[in-house]
């Protein structure tokens, strides 16, 4: 039986101890324990939608309240009235009357929104069959663009021009989701460069990835100046002088730190630099590109962008030159559909999106698919981020291979994590965090 009504929102706190190993360390977030606001919508029949939003550990419970006070508003609802009006219902959360105060649309309550709606759209895909790469790319124009909420992005891209954008991308759709079934969707990887990984294992991992097929790839770099220098030319050495290398300073620097900073790595001949200062400083992004772009240095940013309006600002300011949406950040699919629409429009700039921590390369892989077949049509700098950490917790986990994504084939949004670690890695009661804090190896905090 197809379902027709949301039941229940199954709230849980699931965190993994990546501290220990010092995975994901980079000059901000020296010992994240990776960690997601996970949401299960429960229907009238067996299907089920799995979503999640991303965090670093400590604070995680504070977003499960956030997406238990906005799963209130979500049970009862009819499904076809969802996804007939989505637009609408995703408004309905973001502008709750008395929740909408501890936004609007940014922090721990838009998380909270990615967390419910990318569950919502695991559920659609479920329900029609399809990968949620598919069910987008398979709706009309007029279906997709029913799915944003143009509200306060229109002086960047009004409802028209978005439906001008996609029908003007039409023909070819065919062919193009012929070739990326073919050939994969091109990605870099992150997860051999954290900051908190000595010399020998970054030259080790630099060999093992490069055996792998890798050759795109992205090290941390904002520690002190001495050791970027020192850890970059470990990495060229290794990777060779035409890889491609790019490089995350996760928000460390202020702007004209940055600038310095950078003019003495640039010897490294490096793709971008991700995230160099505050990322809500526009005017501070434009600065650096300014400064850099003559270098040949893009800048990168978009994981800590709150949401469609100030991406729009981003593109209008020229103050990035790669794109990076987030699954996890933004309020879900539409929203990430809308700054994928906003990007083409002005210029034509590469969206790349960010990935890693929890679920999320499952996530965007399909974003980045959607946008090849239905909107850029191309790959060029183009290029989505892969970590290799924590796909075997996924029911349906990323299959990459020689620098690629294989597109993914199951229905839904791969955002399901498999019952065994909901039941072993919940905070703090499931067995793996019980036994860590009894043995005195994480302190639980």
């Amino acid at each position: 039986m197809a379902p027709t009504k949301i039941t229940a929102c199954v709230v849980k706190d699931l965190r993994f101890p990546t501290s220990l190993e010092k995975d994901g360390s980079d000059a901000v977030n020296k010992e994240p324990d990776y960690s997601a606001g996970y949401c299960i919508l429960k229907t009238d029949s067996s299907l089920e939608g799995h979503g999640f939003t991303f965090t670093c550990g400590r604070g995680t419970e504070i977003v499960c309240t956030a997406i238990t006070a906005l799963g209130k508003l979500v049970v009862g609802q009819n499904l076809s009235a969802i996804f007939a009006d989505f637009a609408s219902f995703w408004r309905s959360l973001t502008s709750e009357d008395q929740m909408r105060w501890l936004g609007p649309e940014k922090g721990i309550m838009h998380l909270a929104v990615a967390a419910i709606t990318n569950a919502v759209w695991d559920l659609w895909g479920k329900v029609e069959g399809k990968p949620v790469w598919k069910l987008l790319v398979d709706m009309t124009p007029e279906e997709l663009v029913n799915t944003i909420d143009f509200r306060y992005m229109s002086d960047g891209l009004s409802k028209e021009e978005a439906l001008a954008l996609l029908r003007r991308m039409e023909p070819g759709k065919q062919e193009r989701e012929r070739n990326i079934l073919r050939n994969g969707l091109p990605c870099y990887i992150t997860s051999f460069g954290w900051l908190g990984y000595d010399d020998d294992k970054i030259r080790r991992r630099c060999r093992e990835v490069m055996a792998k097929g890798f050759t795109r790839f992205k090290a941390k770099v904002g520690g002190t100046l001495e050791d970027d220098i020192r850890r970059l030319a470990i990495i060229r050495e290794e990777i060779g002088p035409d890889a491609l290398l790019y490089v995350d300073a996760n928000q460390k620097w202020d702007v004209e730190e940055a600038i310095d900073w950078m003019k003495k790595l640039a010897q490294f001949k490096l793709t971008w630099i991700e995230e160099p200062t505050s990322p809500d400083d526009i005017l501070g992004h434009a600065e650096i590109a300014r400064a850099l772009n003559p270098l040949g240095i893009g800048v990168a940013t978009g994981e800590h962008c709150q949401n469609r309006v100030m991406f729009k600002q981003f593109l209008k300011a020229k103050a990035l030159q790669f794109c990076q949406i987030d699954a996890c950040r933004l309020g879900g699919v539409s929203e990430n559909v809308a700054v994928i629409l906003m990007a083409k429009s002005f210029g034509d700039i590469p969206v790349c999106p960010h990935a890693g921590g929890v679920g999320m390369c499952e996530l965007v892989q399909r974003l980045s698919v959607f946008d090849y077949i239905c909107v850029s049509g191309t790959f060029e700098s183009r290029w989505t981020e892969y970590s290799e950490h924590l796909h075997d917790h996924m029911v349906h986990p990323v299959l990459v291979r020689d620098c690629k994504y294989i597109v993914p084939q199951s229905p839904g949004y791969s955002s399901e994590v498999k019952a065994t670690t909901l039941e072993d890695y919940v905070f703090p009661v499931g067995r793996v965090w019980r036994k860590l804090i009894a043995d005195g190896i994480h302190s639980g905090q």
